[in-house]
């Protein structure tokens, strides 16, 4: 599928490099006509080809961009309705034996403090997020030989075991490096959720530049590396781009290419797709000044083409972006966001000052969870911690089952409605409480009658104290 030449190779894969460049320059000055045909054919929920794709990114034209945005809103809205799933990232530990130029946790970075978590500090970061209300994480850990499959592993069955009060994590994805197929299954097998790997730039040449260093500089091995986890049996996967490394334009098409690839070998795509922008990082002087800043429209104009290009695709937005930002952005076709976070190793249940020094970037919002709800909530999104489809089975090519013909609507508001109730109960402040019984309240008059009873049930019997419902 992929060679290697010498020194000065060309690789071979499923990112056509050339056909990428050329596929945007065709495509400049598009026809108003024809973008507004792509639109009709992505609200009929339909993924688009690369041309398509490349067609949109050249929109420059205010009103049609805007007619984009409307699109991106609606296509979000007529899939998964109004809910947004909230998470946290748990970073496990820094160790990393990559030399990124852009990442903090690089090998060079002498002023990184590292840190792994003992499995007694595991327990008391996982406590500490469950005492917030979180249901859902991703751990994320550096590229090392301390973070076998067999510990990455037991860090996840200790997540899992780890329950405080009524609360309890039910769902762990995982950004870890890329694996043998051997050791995908070992991960596997303590029940994850997705396993995400992001390219971080598409752009080879560029890729080979800012990957000096380590198993990461080897393109291939982490291009195919969610092949490798679908040949495991890990079918819930998750693609991304660090957008600044490289022209943004170019990074959409690579997202496109990785999803189409996995649709036709392994017939389903990612189960999400993230956009993260480079942001600042203790001693890395490359991400204070990346080569191709992404600017608030131009990140705007991205997140609404990839939710168009790819209907069905959960969109994660992190707190990379200041809050005002994301506010907007979440209305432009994003279905995840991480909230009340922490990026340091060790730094939900230990105020340490030093936390900055064992981080990979600095964050720009950091609101606390209930914050967050609450400005969701008013906004008009119901806050989800669901995690029904995972525990249901309903992941992969059976996820998509339901997605496609527009059923994980019928399905996620009630549940997203339940963890909020749970939510409520437990954890929020007396303003989250009057605000989200009341969306609540709203939420459950606008559904079907079959459906509305039985949500009111399940909500008087999380009241009543049980825990765990599920529509």
């Amino acid at each position: 599928m992929y060679v290697f030449m010498k020194e000065k190779e060309k690789l071979k894969t499923f990112i056509p490099q050339d056909e990428i460049h050329e596929l945007l320059e065709k495509t400049k000055n598009p026809d108003p006509v024809r973008v507004k045909e792509i639109l009709a054919k992505s609200l009929s929920k339909e993924r688009l080809e690369p041309e398509e794709t490349a067609t949109l990114l050249n929109v420059e034209d205010r009103d049609l961009i805007e007619e984009m945005f409307i699109a991106a809103r609606k296509l979000k809205e007529t899939i998964y309705g109004n809910r947004i799933v909230l998470f946290a990232p748990l970073y496990i530990g820094n160790e990393c034996v990559n030399d990124c130029v852009y990442c903090g946790f690089r090998t060079s970075n002498k002023k990184v403090l590292r840190k792994t978590l003992t499995e007694e500090e595991l327990k008391e970061e996982v406590k500490a997020l469950v005492n917030k209300g979180h249901k859902r994480l991703i751990v994320v850990y550096g590229e090392h030989s301390k973070y076998s499959p067999q510990f990455i592993a037991k860090t996840i069955d200790i997540i899992y075991n780890t329950k405080l009060g009524n609360g309890e994590i039910r769902r762990v994805n995982v950004n870890a490096a890329p694996q043998s197929v051997e050791g995908y299954k070992i991960i596997k097998s303590v029940g994850i959720g997705t396993f995400q790997i992001f390219q971080e730039t598409y752009h080879y040449p560029t890729y080979k530049k800012l990957h000096p260093k380590g198993p990461k500089s080897n393109f291939a091995w982490r291009l195919y590396g969610l092949d490798r986890a679908m040949m495991a049996g890990i079918d819930d996967v998750g693609i991304g781009a660090l957008f600044g490394l490289y022209d943004w334009k170019f990074e959409v098409m690579g997202l496109l290419y990785h999803t189409i690839h996995l649709e036709e070998r392994f017939g389903v795509g990612p189960h999400t797709i993230s956009f993260p922008r480079i942001e600042p990082a203790v001693n890395t002087p490359f991400s204070q000044k990346p080569p191709h800043p992404v600017s608030d429209f131009d990140f705007k104009r991205l997140v609404s083409i990839i939710r168009l290009s790819v209907p069905y695709t959960g969109m994660i937005l992190t707190a990379r972006e200041r809050p005002d930002l994301r506010d907007e952005v979440i209305k432009l076709g994003v279905s995840q966001i991480d909230a009340g976070s922490s990026i340091g190793v060790g730094s939900y249940s230990n105020k340490d000052p030093e936390t900055v020094k064992k981080s990979q970037f600095l964050l720009a919002d950091r609101r606390s969870l209930d914050e967050v709800i609450r400005e969701l909530m008013k906004s008009g999104f119901i806050p989800s911690f669901c995690t029904a489809c995972y525990r249901a089975g309903r992941t992969g090519e059976h996820f998509m089952e339901f997605a496609i013909p527009g059923f994980v609507k019928r399905f996620c508001t009630p549940n997203a409605i339940f963890t909020l109730t749970e939510y409520l109960c437990d954890y929020a402040t007396q303003e989250t409480k009057e605000i989200g019984w009341k969306l609540i309240e709203k939420e459950i008059e606008k559904m079907d009658d079959g459906i509305k009873e039985a949500v009111k049930k399940g909500v008087e019997r999380i009241k009543r104290g049980e825990r765990d419902v599920r529509f």
